[in-house]
């Protein structure tokens, strides 16, 4: 054999001996905790892309709700994809048939002045959804006209906002909205809702299924104060992903003084 195969073969050798070493040493055991930083790490990757997705579809639902409002549709199927899209209407409030969705506090967007009820931002209140006969479509939607303190959910107490003209108003397209985690149910046929079922609402009040939040210059002296859409999502990505690249730094760390820094030590 000559020098230089030599040389090879016992440099694999030795190679092969080390290789049998650390496997030893670390065992099914080791290489079963080794899943634990590799795993974490992805769950931290995995979070950054996430919480890129979700901050570009934030800045798609602002752009869309700044545009410039558009006529509501022919058809109405449509609106499905239109969430937080304002559109313009035309037409007449039945105030007979109002709805509640609360308890809520007030979006104060700009310094109150509109000319609705004021009150304390701290005050709990009620959101006053409004049947809306949409004069060039003959159909009647949902309307969220707006705030109001609780002492004003009487609508005899609040006679001056209640409008019977034909007015024009902007607002926000919104969608039903899930039940929130540990938000009480809606009570069947009650006027009072904890949160946004447009279906029964509609039911309620033989409105068609679309519900649009009026915008706050819908506000009227002594009514409601519009503008309450409040653009949120739940965004708790980067919390994530320290939580995730921290626990892979732990877990490696730990694995490697328990494995590897016994193995090179011996």
């Amino acid at each position: 054999m000559s020098m230089g195969l030599r040389r090879l073969y016992l440099a694999f050798s030795r190679s092969a001996s080390t290789r049998l070493k650390v496997n030893k040493e670390i065992g099914v055991s080791g290489y079963a905790l080794l899943s634990v930083p590799l795993t974490t790490f992805f769950l931290g990757t995995w979070q950054v892309k996430r919480r890129a997705w979700k901050l570009n579809l934030i800045e798609e639902v602002k752009t869309k709700h700044k545009a410039e409002p558009v006529e509501l549709p022919d058809d109405l199927e449509t609106l499905s994809t239109m969430e937080y899209r304002r559109v313009h209407i035309r037409g007449t409030f039945d105030h007979t048939k109002e709805l509640y969705i609360g308890p809520r506090q007030q979006i104060t967007n700009k310094d109150e002045g509109g000319g609705g009820i004021i009150s304390s931002r701290s005050e709990t209140g009620y959101l006053v959804i409004t049947p809306f006969h949409v004069a060039d479509k003959n159909i009647t939607i949902l309307v969220n006209r707006g705030w109001v303190p609780k002492n004003k959910l009487d609508p005899a107490k609040r006679l001056e906002g209640q409008i019977s003209e034909e007015v024009e108003l902007i607002g926000a397209v919104r969608l039903p909205e899930k039940r929130p985690q540990f938000c009480p149910k809606n009570k069947a046929n009650s006027r009072n809702f904890f949160f946004r079922d447009v279906p029964k609402m509609a039911q309620l009040t033989g409105a068609v299924p679309i519900f649009i939040d009026a915008d706050e210059s819908s506000t009227v002296p002594g009514g409601p104060v519009g503008g309450q859409t409040k653009i949120t999502f739940r965004n708790e990505h980067f919390s994530y992903i320290v939580t995730w690249y921290s626990l892979c730094a732990a877990t490696s760390y730990m694995w490697y003084r328990k494995y590897l820094y016994r193995i090179k030590a011996v």
